[in-house]
């Protein structure tokens, strides 16, 4: 393993902001920064052994600091929305920061992909990364009880790129953490990912209401353009449904052989299996990723999309929806691996 750690800029409050980066002997790589505890790069050879950048992302720390869509990002404590930023937990009603209209979104304003945390660079056997510490007072965005949490990116040898998440309360809190890459097989700036070939092993769908929020009725995806469970094109699908921003329900994921998702790009044969053991995943194709600038140029519309493995949105409000409620005495953990490979 490659290891390599650099000064990356410095916050408008003057805390000091490192990227890390880890290559293994494949040539596969992931850098992040403790700004956000953010992906800041996954690099990852083709069948002809060139080697891309696959996730969108930022030269300069500027750009982290100032108005986008979660690039990269570790988002906490509660990722996607809570209806009205309201939930009423062991019969106290809690009111959050709000930073979507009504609703709060992604931790809030000021959430976990909006602090500095702490970076540890790590090498055990065949296995090397960077673990990111961070403790969220009381009152942090209106959520209840101090959290100390951690973030652990990790590389092996086998190219498996692994997010494991950990976190503990003094006092009961939702948790729902995720990471929010936005990823192209094809490279960044490759254009749209409409020839991407997609597979989610999920029988069902959340369903939404105009705001996004999940209405508590879970539907099967048989005969809708959300049924994903055949490889197939994304632009097929986009094309069916205007785009996806929808928590999909897994089935039978685990740590094993059985990949919660699969996408593979038949022209440079790059292909990434996702492993976790959250119980959903929200997949979202940059509807309205509009004009951004990236590092490697604009950036449009469908030319990414984000693979939030993570607990079920709003499940706070849902009593029909797995817990998200961490208690004392309790440690919130899961963890997610991308595998790599060339076909």
């Amino acid at each position: 393993m490659k290891f390599d750690e650099k000064f990356f800029g410095t916050t408008h409050e003057g805390e000091s902001v490192e990227e890390f980066r880890i290559t293994n002997e494949n040539g596969v790589s992931f850098a992040a920064i403790n700004y956000g505890a953010t992906l800041t790069s996954v690099k990852a050879p083709d069948r002809n052994g060139r080697s891309d950048n696959l996730i969108l992302g930022f030269d300069k720390l500027e750009q982290y600091l100032g108005s986008h869509p979660y690039i990269g990002a570790t988002v906490g404590r509660c990722a996607s929305r809570i209806k009205d930023g309201t939930f009423t937990l062991d019969g106290v009603t809690h009111q959050l920061d709000c930073n979507e209209g009504s609703h709060h979104l992604h931790g809030g304003p000021c959430g976990f992909s909006h602090s500095v945390w702490r970076g540890a660079p790590f090498e055990e056997d065949s296995v090397a990364g960077v673990k990111f510490r961070l403790r969220s007072p009381h009152g942090d965005q209106g959520y209840p009880g101090t959290v100390d949490v951690s973030v652990t990116f990790s590389l092996s040898e086998a190219n498996e790129l692994t997010l494991s998440y950990e976190a503990e309360t003094d006092q009961p809190t939702p948790i729902n953490l995720t990471n929010h890459a936005y990823w192209n097989l094809g490279g960044e700036c490759s254009g749209k990912v409409y020839d991407h070939e997609l597979c989610v092993n999920a029988p069902k769908v959340l369903t939404f209401d105009d705001d996004l929020i999940p209405t508590g009725e879970i539907q099967s995806v048989e005969g809708t353009p959300y049924d994903l469970r055949s490889q197939s094109r994304i632009g097929e699908h986009i094309r069916e449904s205007g785009g996806f921003d929808n928590c999909f329900v897994l089935s039978g994921t685990d740590k094993s052989d059985h990949p919660a998702a699969e996408v593979f790009h038949p022209v440079n044969g790059r292909r990434m299996q996702i492993f976790t053991d959250f119980p959903a995943l929200q997949l979202y194709t940059a509807n309205y990723l509009q004009n951004m600038q990236t590092r490697c140029g604009w950036v449009h519309p469908h030319e990414a999309y984000c693979l939030e493995t993570q607990d079920y949105p709003d499940a706070v409000n849902h009593a029909n929806f797995p817990d998200v409620v961490l208690r004392p005495g309790q440690t919130y953990r899961r963890k997610t691996v991308h595998k790599f490979s060339v076909s």
